[in-house]
């Protein structure tokens, strides 16, 4: 067996009512049962409030823009790009003062 085939694991997800194979990295096992299990919650919850009235794909794409949406309010949070213009602004006058 090769050195990348001992570090890859192969597992089932189970996904609200679907089982997936999927090959991952073993460091990564952890992260993607938590993530299939935030899928099936959040499909649930909109399963327990909307079953009946939409159709599984509606459920399924309710679901998905929820998790992107979080994702997109998490990223915009944790940008650094403001900073770095800041500090590489403040640098550059603290080089001129000394400078001087």
């Amino acid at each position: 067996m090769t050195e990348d085939n001992r570090d890859k694991l192969n597992i089932r997800l189970h996904i609200y009512d679907t089982d997936i194979p999927v090959t991952i990295a073993r460091e990564d096992e952890e992260d993607y049962r938590n993530a299939a299990k935030l899928i099936t919650d959040t499909i649930n919850a909109y399963a327990a409030h909307f079953k009946g009235r939409r159709s599984d794909k509606e459920l399924l794409y309710m679901a998905l823009i929820e998790i992107a949406l979080r994702f997109e309010q998490e990223s915009r949070r944790n940008d650094t790009a403001p900073y770095s213009n800041i500090l590489g602004k403040l640098t550059s006058e603290i080089e001129e003062a000394l400078k001087g």
